[in-house]
């Protein structure tokens, strides 16, 4: 991880990250544990795929466990703001309505909260960083990867 980016978390998305921390350094760590005492106990490491597999998965967790804790060692918490002259930012949830009539929403998120089947979208991201900033009934120009235009009127934004 580039430890050197700014990395933003809405607190609930801190609040995953300390939780998952905790289940890992915790629960997770001791299952892992167990798995590699009883592999042991099969007898002849070198041809012990339990005992493998064990230490393969202790080395995953060991490696987001390092990963959860340098995110929450850079990352900034963005707290909702108040007030009804909002612009988008992160932990806005903001309506659009696109040029053909149909609606959509999206949460503002930073990268490492992203999760697109509940529609929380990266601030870095094309739609993203394009409302970062806007307000309501402003109209944006989103240029998709593909190089197709999109535009949408922002209709509400909440935190």
């Amino acid at each position: 991880m580039d430890s050197t980016k700014k990395i933003e978390l809405t607190p609930e998305g801190r609040q995953r990250l300390v939780d998952e921390l905790a289940y890992r350094e915790g629960e997770k760590h001791d299952e892992i544990v167990e798995r590699i005492k009883e592999a042991r106990g099969f007898g002849d490491l070198s041809e012990n795929s339990e005992y493998d597999a064990a230490k393969e998965e202790e080395a995953r967790n060991a490696s987001r466990i390092n990963e959860i804790r340098q995110i929450l060692s850079v990352a900034t918490v963005v707290e909702a703001g108040s007030g009804h002259d909002l612009t988008v930012s992160i932990g806005t949830t903001v309506d659009l309505l696109d040029e053909k009539g149909a609606t959509t929403s999206f949460t503002i998120v930073g990268t490492t909260e992203t999760n697109s089947l509940e529609h929380k979208i990266s601030n870095e991201s094309p739609v993203g960083s394009a409302l970062v900033g806007h307000r309501e009934g402003d109209q944006i120009e989103v240029v998709a990867p593909s190089g197709r235009v999109r535009k949408y009127t922002i209709t509400a934004i909440s935190r």
